[in-house]
């Protein structure tokens, strides 16, 4: 009996998956496509991410030991800028 379950829902994951993948993947793309800028807040994540990145250790500790606190103030300043 359980053997006849899986078979049938085999065929029946088999038929539907692909498309549905097809779907999945249409649907990805097109919200990809309608926001082809970054938003301004995800545009100051990634220059304070680089500015951190491109810290020494010294550097760090100085402008702020932990990335919350370096960011909380690169933040305000670009915001600022």
């Amino acid at each position: 009996m359980s053997l006849r379950v899986v078979a049938l829902l085999a065929a029946v994951l088999s038929f539907g998956g692909p498309a549905l993948a097809r779907e999945v993947a249409k649907s990805t793309v097109a919200v990809r496509e309608k926001e082809p800028q970054l938003s301004p807040a995800r545009e100051r994540q990634k220059r304070c991410g680089a500015e951190w990145r491109s810290l020494s250790t010294a550097d760090k500790a100085a402008k702020g030991p932990t990335w919350p606190q370096f960011y909380s103030r690169c933040v305000k300043r670009l915001k600022a800028s």
